[in-house]
């Protein structure tokens, strides 16, 4: 059976390793964005602090592979922060300086690798870059107003302590 949304809902061991992860897929009462070409995004997850994901079937990730994502880089919307604007080889340095090696998280891994059946991410950072940088998926505010992209312009240069981290 393909992973889904209420698959992973109904596994609890897993749903509660997420949750330590700060994943979670409370169902939206209203929705919080459209995405141009797009009637029904799918069913969001709570990722970040006030962020919200969904995956789309044009986008090259599918939701199997934005769990594997979540399990092997938790902190992907750090990831982002530090991308360089969009460069993948910033993305991977920021990766490794982020990367968070605490016995609790990579119990939580392996927890939800078992309990879900999935295998370990082969490149999740290209994933990563696959699904946010993809040009044909516009996502909009209630509102209308187009969202600008996860991407920021920081690299790990520009913190002190991730540029040691990564040196």
């Amino acid at each position: 059976m393909p992973l889904s949304p209420e698959v992973v809902t109904a596994n609890r061991e897993a749903l509660a390793c997420l949750v330590s992860l700060n994943v979670s897929f409370a169902p939206d009462e209203e929705p919080w964005f459209t995405i141009d070409g797009i009637e029904a995004p799918g069913r969001s997850a709570v990722t970040a602090p006030g962020a919200r994901s969904c995956c789309c079937r044009r986008r090259m990730c599918s939701f199997e592979a934005f769990v594997e994502l979540v399990v092997a880089r938790p902190y992907w919307f750090d990831i982002l922060k530090f991308s360089g604007g969009g460069d993948l080889a910033e993305m991977r340095r920021a990766a490794e300086a982020l990367l968070y090696d605490e016995e609790e998280i990579n119990e939580a891994r392996e927890e939800i690798r078992n309990s879900l059946n999935l295998d370990e991410a082969d490149d999740p950072i290209g994933a990563l870059y696959v699904a946010i940088a993809a040009p044909d998926a516009i996502a909009r505010a209630t509102n209308g107003s187009p969202s600008t992209t996860l991407f920021n312009h920081f690299s790990i240069d520009n913190n002190p302590m991730l540029r040691d981290a990564a040196a």
